[in-house]
């Protein structure tokens, strides 16, 4: 048998053998780097923050989102952290989160002292829409936290208009969605306040840690510095802290990272836009298991592929989900068939939750014991799986991945 046509999880030749790592830190960041550390030599100071490179950066970022107030702080947990801090929430009243996410957008809400509530997700989408948010809220409800699943945005202009119906703030999680738009205007700009995420693994990376926080009102910019460094008078007249919160600043390392990589920003969502596009037109829409729902958005909805969703159609193949990923893995694909690690209601600290607080606190109105049924959202962590896309994929990358794709299809469809 020709080995380039046997699957090579049966011992035939990989399709996409040999794709590049992503390679998005360069010179660039090591310059920013360097000459920072040349400064600190030159003074004799150690690097701190509030400096002028997180300056730089805080203003830079702003701009990039269209003009407005971003702080630097150290991870993208404690940046919606910060985000639901400043917004003064009442203590044991309910805050609304999308289902599928990371643990890091939710737990912030338990430690200011809120319940979340989760809501599911549209049908065959990782992001919630305005019917399920509505359908979860009650007079205990105080805010929403918005994620961007996978570089797709979430329906925020239907989504704005549920929470000023309730009056409530919004809060946008952009840990994935760096860069992605609706109608030309990147998501983040939307809600009350933004927290965008920017570890190793995300769109653009201020050295292992990092985030920002930003708001285009000005008020809660000065809020949120507040509560991003111990609550010290940042915007009020006072001589000692006001508020009570923790350090969660950005130091002038990090920041001087992330402002080599927020010039990288368009080319890395551009570059993933790119790859994608070459996949649509080379096949991808002729695969028979297969169906990609982020690729066909709504006009105006812009995706910038943290993650490709996969859609396996079990009636349509004659193996299952997990052997299709793992075939398809072998050929070289970097895949995952599983993301119950971004659905916190099945963790072990949401199950538990009734015996813990603030679930378990006399102030807590609601049903510590309440079900928060996830349908759509079991369904669509059921049926997909997920490729990394990567700004630096060639052609040639993309082509190897078509086939690939279209190798492991042809050996398992009906």
């Amino acid at each position: 048998m020709d080995k380039m046509k046997e699957l090579a999880i049966n011992g035939g030749t990989p399709a996409a053998a040999g794709l590049p790592p992503r390679g998005h830190m360069g010179k660039e960041e090591k310059a920013a780097v360097d000459a920072l550390f040349d400064e600190m030599i030159a003074t004799g100071n150690a690097p701190t923050y509030h400096g002028k490179q997180e300056e730089a950066f805080c203003k830079e970022f702003a701009e990039y989102l269209g003009g407005g107030y971003a702080d630097g702080v150290n991870s993208g947990t404690n940046s919606v952290f910060v985000a639901l801090r400043a917004l003064d929430l009442p203590p044991f009243s309910e805050v609304l989160f999308g289902c599928i996410t990371d643990n890091g957008g939710v737990m912030p809400i338990v430690m200011n002292n809120c319940i979340p509530i989760p809501v599911d997700t549209m049908p065959g989408s990782f992001n919630i829409g305005p019917e399920q948010i509505e359908a979860r809220i009650t007079e205990r409800t105080s805010a929403i936290v918005i994620a961007h699943i996978m570089g797709e945005p979430a329906d925020m202009p239907a989504i704005m208009k549920v929470a000023e119906k309730y009056h409530l703030p919004v809060v946008e999680d952009c840990a994935q969605s760096h860069a992605a738009k609706i109608n030309g205007q990147n998501v983040g700009t939307f809600g009350t306040v933004a927290a965008f995420s920017m570890m190793s693994g995300k769109h653009m990376c201020a050295g292992g840690q990092g985030a920002a926080v930003f708001t285009k009102d000005e008020a809660m910019y000065w809020k949120v510095r507040r509560c991003a460094d111990r609550g010290k008078p940042f915007g009020v007249k006072a001589s000692s802290s006001v508020e009570i919160s923790l350090n969660f600043n950005m130091d002038e390392i990090h920041a001087a990272i992330a402002r080599a990589q927020l010039k990288k920003l368009p080319y890395f969502s551009a570059g993933r836009q790119k790859a994608v596009e070459w996949l649509k037109t080379h096949g991808l829409y002729d695969l028979k298991c297969l169906t990609f729902q982020q690729t066909e958005l709504k006009p105006g909805f812009e995706c910038c592929y943290w993650r490709l969703v996969c859609q396996f159609h079990a009636d349509k193949a004659t193996c299952s989900k997990d052997e299709y990923v793992k075939a398809l893995a072998a050929e070289g694909l970097p895949v995952a068939g599983d993301y119950h690690a971004g659905y916190p209601p099945c963790h072990q600290w949401f199950v538990n939750r009734a015996e813990q607080f603030p679930w378990n606190a006399p102030q807590y109105k609601g049903d510590r014991f309440a079900a928060y049924p996830c349908t759509n959202a079991e369904a669509a962590l059921d049926a997909n799986f997920l490729m990394m896309m990567q700004e630096n994929f060639s052609d040639d990358d993309c082509a190897k991945i078509m086939r690939a794709f279209q190798k492991v299809d042809a050996a398992f469809a009906k």
